[in-house]
């Protein structure tokens, strides 16, 4: 038997104009090149090249430090816990979100190759935290689960699944001026907002143990994150701003109000998290610092999207700027000494 096959025009291959960040289901999205969103594909390269996994780090004198009776106060037991707790979930709806919705309705593939360099990312931190509770022999169940027992937790995780719930049905579709707003909802949920927002109070919390040279493992652990948050936020700025761009009828003035109200939600359920977190403050923290702190955050994200600051609030903790600046950073990869085996040394049997 022959096959005939068909002879395909060139002019049916896909051309740079018409690609979109939504919408564009005529488009064959297995396509990478030509590349139309440069700032998607360098998003992904400044992924790989940040690439860390957490086994990497030795733990030894977190444990001993963990172990010892005087070396931590309650208080400050409690700030490691309480942010072990919220993270190992949080990343995991992140990556949830990613594979099962926002994947899904991204119809670019350099957007889309993207995506799927950050779910590696979210799978990795997920893996941070197993990796740190099974190092400091911590309870699993009490740290995994605690997005179930505390409430400031919960109602953070909560606050993010309402924003799931509408995209994740089978009959969902971007095609409407609703489900596009929906969508872009979903996305600065997300972006701006978890990882944004929602994130980082408890950087700032472990970093301050990281300072004082205080569960160092943990804290190395974590600025591999912050390096991995921020190229995340860069990405969904410049996905959300694209997609405006494009889409310019969803940007409306009532769909902006409710933005902010949105992001006005985050930064109190943000606070509420950090008192929960800080009932007598430790290490020179306090909780009324973070309503500051999340106020200047939160700002921040909304001058991004293009949106008007609404509290002009101070950065009380201005040494995070320098950390967060990934031109100023120091390079953690440096100070690694990582093996790694090629495939001519990997045994097949």
């Amino acid at each position: 038997m022959v096959i005939q096959q068909k002879n395909f025009a060139a002019s049916q291959r896909v051309s740079v104009d018409q690609k979109r960040l939504i919408n564009c289901n005529k488009v064959d999205v297995n396509q990478l090149m030509p590349l139309k969103y440069k700032w998607a594909w360098e998003h992904y390269l400044n992924g790989c090249s940040n690439h860390w996994m957490p086994t990497e780090v030795p733990m030894g004198k977190d444990i001993e430090t963990w172990k010892s009776s005087s070396a931590l106060s309650a208080d400050e037991r409690l700030v490691i816990m309480r942010n072990l707790g919220f993270f190992s979930t949080a990343e995991s709806l992140v990556g949830n979100n990613i594979v099962l919705a926002i994947f899904k309705h991204v119809t670019n593939p350099e957007v889309r190759q993207y995506l799927l360099r950050q779910s590696f990312e979210e799978a990795i931190h997920t893996h941070t935290f197993h990796y740190i509770v099974e190092s400091l022999a911590l309870d699993q169940g009490e740290v995994f689960n605690m997005y179930n027992e505390v409430n400031s937790i919960n109602a953070k995780d909560q606050f993010e699944m309402t924003l799931t719930e509408d995209i994740m049905k089978p009959d969902f579709t971007t095609s409407t001026p609703e489900g596009a707003q929906k969508f872009l909802e979903n996305l600065i949920g997300y972006y701006i907002i978890m990882e944004g927002i929602f994130f980082y109070s408890g950087f700032v919390m472990i970093l301050s143990f990281h300072r004082q040279n205080k569960m160092t493992g943990i804290g190395e652990q974590f600025q591999y994150i912050l390096r991995d948050e921020t190229v995340h936020l860069n990405f969904g700025i410049d996905l959300i701003n694209g997609i405006k761009e494009e889409n310019p009828g969803l940007w409306t003035p009532e769909f902006q109000a409710h933005i902010v109200d949105l992001i006005k939600q985050a930064v109190e359920l943000e606070f509420q998290y950090a008192q929960d977190c800080l009932p007598r403050g430790i290490l020179g923290l306090t909780a009324p610092m973070f309503r500051e702190y999340v106020q200047y955050v939160a700002d921040r994200r909304l001058e991004r999207i293009g949106l008007k600051p609404i509290y002009r609030s101070k950065n009380p903790f201005p040494w995070m700027s320098e950390t967060i600046d990934l031109n100023k950073e120091k390079n953690f990869f440096e100070t690694r000494v990582t093996e790694y085996q090629s495939a001519s040394n990997l045994t097949w049997t």
